[in-house]
């Protein structure tokens, strides 16, 4: 099987039998057609289910996924494979134990003691999955959350037993931002089928101004006004920017949202100068409190490159990350006992039994082996074909160099499927000189100058970037002014297309970006 393989196509023939009723004022009668019908079927072995699922885990999870293999495989150990002197030192010892007991087991043979029609497939694949499976991965580790950050501080409170109670149900209904989204009735309701509990909404009011009061300052808010308000009315110094802050917030908050803020100096009778200093305060409170003490308890999860570029005197070099994969063989004791019951006739149901315990074993170390091999293969036929399609890049690190180029064409270049190309970027990074690249990047759409080249939108994209950083903060760019600058610059670009990748590069529209 090659990393490029299709999948074995299985042709069957079936009968079909066709019933016909004649009508009602006949005698009623039945029809009986036969008719060949040849089927060409598509089927994944599982050798090569496992490929595809191989292909798709990045070089940090790699590791842990071999770990696994070698705790449930006995037959599979880490390690080089013994030299060629010693494998054919034991190949011929083996050889002539084999014509030692040729003669005394004429009529037995390993492969028909186990025959494939006698034990079900599924007995002797090392792992039992099909096409259809999911992926279930175990989830990262991410230190303590921020509602355990607020368990922790309830201690402190002076609450009764029942109030403890509804703090710590109204912490466990908080979102990952740090609000409570759910309206009160609604967890009174709850609080009573559930929990057997009774209350009224104004004794939950009570305990989630209690909870407000805990940090990060904001949480258990309903909304961005009050969790905004919730920080202004906590700051230690109460001076007329933090003054001005709250009334702006509390009576003028749809139109600092829309940053219609002249209107809100005019209704407050001052210059826009002196409604600045508040304005500016606002804009540096946390509107997502749980988010920020989620940050600084999670672990911190480093890339781990699965290639590394250099490039010497013009010349590109790609290898794998040395982590990609240990040494793996199939375990030298194994393999004496599948040629031990290879050459002497099991004398019971306990021998055949263990017979078939190390053909499952030994055939699925093999299976592992080859699909780590047949993976790095792949992986290295891909990333070449995208080094040298990209060329001009990873030689200057100019990412106006992007050539576009999508999944397709570099399925063309190397003779594979689509999807493997798909399974083989997907979660990978590429270290270069100039920095660690996700290989999605590099796959991006292109558009056509007035001259008729094609160019990536990583370019068009990045001219954009430019434009809104440099633009007057008071009067930002529309998409409209954008899109005609890019035309200017003789690039065919529709206003949507700007919107599109504008929200791309996540930056918010004009009016939001617009600054005192």
């Amino acid at each position: 099987m090659t990393s490029g393989a299709l999948p074995a196509m299985r042709r069957g023939f079936h009968l079909c039998t066709l019933s016909l009723a004649t009508g009602n004022n006949s005698r009623h009668a039945t029809m009986l057609k036969q008719t060949l019908q040849q089927k060409l079927q598509a089927k994944l072995s599982p050798q090569q289910i496992q490929l595809m699922k191989m292909l798709q885990i990045p070089t940090m999870e790699l590791d842990q996924r071999i770990k696994e293999e070698m705790e449930s495989n006995p037959a599979l150990e880490e390690g080089r494979e013994e030299e060629e002197e010693d494998s054919k030192t034991m190949d011929e010892h083996e050889a002539q134990d084999a014509e030692e007991t040729k003669n005394e087991n004429e009529d037995f043979d390993f492969t028909d003691y186990l025959d494939d029609d006698q034990i079900p497939d599924y007995k002797l694949y090392a792992n039992n999955f099909s096409a259809d499976d999911d992926d279930r991965e175990a989830p990262l580790g991410a230190g303590r959350t921020f509602q355990d950050m607020l368990f922790g501080q309830l201690s402190l409170l002076d609450l009764s037993e029942k109030e403890r109670t509804l703090a710590e149900y109204l912490i466990g209904n908080l979102d990952e931002s740090g609000y409570l989204r759910r309206e009160l009735p609604a967890i009174v309701n709850d609080l009573a089928f559930s929990q057997n509990i009774a209350c009224t909404p104004e004794e939950l009011e009570q305990v989630l101004v209690r909870i407000q009061d805990l940090d990060p300052p904001g949480v258990g808010a309903r909304d961005l006004r009050e969790c905004l308000l919730i920080q202004i009315r906590k700051h230690e110094e109460k001076d007329e920017e933090t003054q001005m802050a709250e009334v702006i917030i509390r009576d003028f908050f749809e139109e600092f949202t829309k940053k219609h803020y002249e209107k809100i100096a005019r209704r407050l009778s001052l210059d826009l100068e002196e409604v600045k200093p508040a304005i500016d305060y606002i804009l540096h409170l946390n509107p997502k409190p749980g988010n920020s003490a989620m940050e600084v308890n999670r672990s911190v999860q480093h890339i781990t490159p699965d290639f590394i570029l250099a490039v010497e005197n013009d010349e590109l070099k790609v290898a794998l990350n040395g982590r990609n994969a240990p040494d793996l063989r199939i375990s030298r004791e194994y393999r004496e006992m599948m040629q031990h019951y290879a050459n002497a006739k099991p004398r019971d149901g306990k021998e055949k039994e263990a017979a078939l315990f190390i053909k499952q074993k030994v055939d699925g170390a093999r299976w592992f082996i080859d699909a780590i091999r047949q993976r790095n293969d792949t992986l290295m036929i891909c990333i070449n074909a995208i080094v040298s399609y990209q060329r001009e890049f990873f030689l200057t690190g100019d990412e106006t160099k992007l050539r576009p180029m999508i999944l397709k064409d570099i399925a063309e270049i190397v003779g594979m499927d689509i999807s493997t190309i798909s399974r083989m970027a997907n979660s990978k990074y590429i270290q270069t000189p100039y920095r660690t690249y996700l290989l999605k990047y590099f796959f991006a759409e292109s558009l056509s100058t007035d001259e008729g080249d094609e160019v990536s939108s990583r370019e068009v994209k990045q001219i954009l970037k430019d434009a809104i950083e440099n633009e007057h903060k008071r009067k930002p760019l529309t998409d409209d002014r954008l899109a005609k600058l890019l035309r200017e610059k003789g690039y065919n670009i529709a206003r949507r297309t700007v919107a599109k990748y504008r929200e791309q590069l996540q930056i918010p529209v004009a009016r939001l970006r617009k600054e005192l």
